[in-house]
């Protein structure tokens, strides 16, 4: 049985407690969203990145040679938005992973592991098919207190 809750917010009033609880992210460092979503966004002490595919922030041109420089790109991206928003890689709590085959598991996991030097953060991770032909997309989401 659901509690019921006793107060009760005009749209309006969900909105603005809405926007000074969460705080869109957007680094000049990354690439730009390519639909109607955030780089990521901060909801108190956490930071939730959107899925990131292998585009080189300089030219917005997605990087299709192989999954190892899909993999660097993509936590190099990852590590440009955490940082805007004063995070850095060991804040990063959960990891997901989609690969477009699992034929790319033992490349992606090697140049993946060359990011966290001090024990790894959870992940999941799943073959899918992807958008733009990209190989793999990953997102993340990081804790600081």
């Amino acid at each position: 049985m659901m509690a019921d809750c006793k107060t009760i917010l005009t749209p309006k009033q969900h909105k603005q407690a809405r926007d000074t609880m969460n705080k869109a992210v957007l680094s000049q460092n990354a690439p730009k969203p390519i639909g109607p979503y955030s780089q990521a966004v901060q909801a108190g002490n956490f930071l939730f990145v959107s899925g990131q595919l292998a585009i080189d922030p300089k030219d917005d041109k997605l990087i299709v040679e192989n999954v190892r420089l899909q993999t660097h790109l993509i936590m190099e991206n990852i590590k440009a938005i955490l940082e805007s928003a004063g995070y850095c890689l060991k804040d990063i709590v959960q990891v997901t992973v989609y690969l477009s085959s699992m034929t790319l598991f033992e490349e992606f996991n090697r140049e993946y592991a060359k990011f966290f030097d001090n024990g790894f953060p959870a992940r999941s991770l799943v073959a899918s098919e992807l958008k733009r032909g990209a190989l793999l997309e990953v997102s993340v989401v990081a804790y600081k207190d």
